[in-house]
């Protein structure tokens, strides 16, 4: 590979030096950051790799636990910071016992500027396993899974490298004591209820009709299955939620698409009182694929909704700079303010697995750490604005474009844990989302937006997470095995963009008994409190 994983380059050169490394819950590295160069000034990403020890569960030879970007430095000059990362992040999912845990023995702190250039500075010892927290097992395979393996002599060989190493360059051994550290386990008996007894009481005065129409985007609207551009209230938007109970005080939210900031059309006119919609492709790279727009000739009063546009997800996460991508989460936000939009649908944060994947460019990277760190950063910009929330998403394992509606992602409960969700659980955790969206792709035989699993055992249950849960648009035209009251089951608050056969559905499903009244509100509640 001609470039290890976190690696860059600058106009000068830095030295990093390790200061001090204390353990407890968390792991704190204090590090001295100095531009060595006589010329410029500049950033460096200092990173910290955790080697995992050679156990009954195997491992990936370093992981990526914490990072920081320095503030920008002079020649000459030096400065201390620190990288404080939690020991969860340095557990191991076993699938057998459904649970995260430590496997004892000695664990290897790397700290550097990239995978490959970081250096050992210290060795973890643990004297016994330690379970973290205990879950139950999701997403079962639908047959065995025959998965690559590196043969148990070397990795055995690799867990001793570093550990001589160690030795010879006489690096620091610290002791981890987790003896205080309690095992959390969730308690999946408890009911999910949002913390909102104003909204529960709005939402109890509502008809099942209401509830009906709520659990959807508006039909009523025109949204249709356009893609990207089915707003009325904010031309361009990707659609709307319904109005149908407005008179008790929950009103319809907008919600518009990204990912490189908020896509509306720049321009549109008002006659007689009526917007004019432009057509679906006007929304689309500035009309570049619409021959006939032209806003000389456009009748009526027109108004302009020019955004801004920001550099593409990949190359915000390529930055690694936390503080300018929440930076860059207000400017969205006031954007969003500006022209009444409530949910913006992004970030994207899926894995970059394959580099065929038609929406790479909008995703973050093939490290879950980095993806749940950058979505973070972005929500906690975005949503410092009142009012104006981000939606993670593709929610889970949508890996590629091609085939999205039908394409199976068959991976081990072990995998989607530490690999496929750990970017979104990071976020939620992190910076509490206002929303996520469920994908279109299947997991082991399950559509996402149908998987009970992921949506409430892993998110709601095991995450703590209380907001909405949308579908991706159109994802109930596709098949009888994606209908609306199968998502709502699931976990899903939201239909987009909403049709009249959602509403049917789901009526059916209440009428036969086979979706509770309590589903359906307590679906809505979410909304309400958003």
């Amino acid at each position: 590979m001609r470039y290890s994983f976190g690696y860059g380059l600058s106009y000068t050169d830095f030295k990093i030096e390790t200061i001090s490394i204390t353990t407890e819950e968390n792991i704190n590295v204090k590090i001295k950051v100095t531009n060595i160069g006589s010329i410029y000034s500049g950033k460096e990403v200092v990173q910290a790799y955790i080697s995992l020890p050679f156990g009954n569960l195997e491992k990936e030879y370093k992981r990526l636990c914490g990072f920081t970007k320095t503030s920008n430095l002079a020649p000459g000059e030096s400065k201390i910071f620190t990288i404080n990362f939690p020991i969860y992040q340095m557990a191991s999912y076993d699938n057998v016992a459904a649970e995260w845990i430590l496997e004892e023995g000695v664990y290897g702190l790397w700290i550097g500027s990239s995978l490959a250039d970081s250096t050992l500075e210290a060795l973890l010892t643990l004297n016994e396993k330690k379970v973290l927290v205990k879950v139950k097992n999701i997403c079962p395979l639908e047959k065995n899974l025959k998965e690559l393996s590196l043969p148990a002599k070397k990795r055995k060989m690799r867990y001793m490298e570093y550990i001589e190493t160690g030795s010879t360059k006489n690096i620091s051994e610290k002791r981890l004591d987790l003896s205080d550290v309690k095992t959390e386990v969730i308690d999946y008996k408890k009911a999910f209820e949002p913390d909102n007894d104003e909204a529960a009481k709005i939402v109890d005065t509502l008809t099942i009709e209401q509830l009906i129409q709520l659990a959807t985007g508006d039909p009523g609207k025109g949204q249709g299955s356009s893609l990207g551009a089915a707003g009325i209230s904010v031309p361009g938007s990707a659609g709307e939620t319904s109005s149908a109970a407005y008179a008790q005080s929950i009103a319809n939210i907008v919600l518009a698409d990204g990912p490189a900031g908020l896509r509306l059309n720049q321009m549109y006119s008002v006659k007689d009182g009526k917007t004019q919609m432009p057509p679906f492709e006007a929304s689309l790279e500035h009309g570049f694929f619409c021959e006939e727009i032209d806003d000389t000739d456009s009748e009526g009063i027109k108004y302009y909704q020019y955004c801004t546009a920001i550099p593409v997800g990949t190359l915000l996460a390529q930055s690694w700079n936390e503080k300018l991508i929440e930076e860059t989460g207000v400017m969205i936000a006031k954007e969003m303010e500006m022209f009444g939009v409530t949910l913006w649908l992004a970030p994207g944060m899926n894995i970059h697995r394959n580099p065929l994947c038609g929406r790479n460019f909008e995703y973050y990277s093939e490290d879950p750490l980095v993806s749940g760190k950058i979505a973070a950063a972005m929500t906690k910009g975005v949503q410092s604005i009142k009012g104006c929330g981000t939606t993670i998403k593709h929610f889970a394992c949508n890996n590629q474009e091609n085939n999205r509606m039908d394409s199976d992602s068959i991976v081990s409960e072990r995998a989607l844990r530490e690999i496929y969700l750990k970017g979104f659980e990071i976020a939620v955790k992190e910076s509490k989302p206002m929303s996520i969206m469920t994908s279109y792709n299947l997991i082991n035989g399950i559509h996402a937006a149908n998987c009970y699993d992921i949506c409430t055992v892993a998110a709601r249950q095991e995450w703590g997470f209380d907001g909405l849960i949308m579908t991706d648009w159109t994802t109930t035209e596709h098949g009888e095995d994606c209908t609306a009251a199968e998502c709502i089951r699931a976990g899903n608050d939201l239909i987009m963009p909403g049709q009249i056969s959602d509403h049917e559905n789901i009526r059916q499903k209440l009428k036969q008994g086979l979706l509770s009244d309590w589903t359906v509100k307590s679906s809505l509640l979410t909304i309400a409190i958003q």
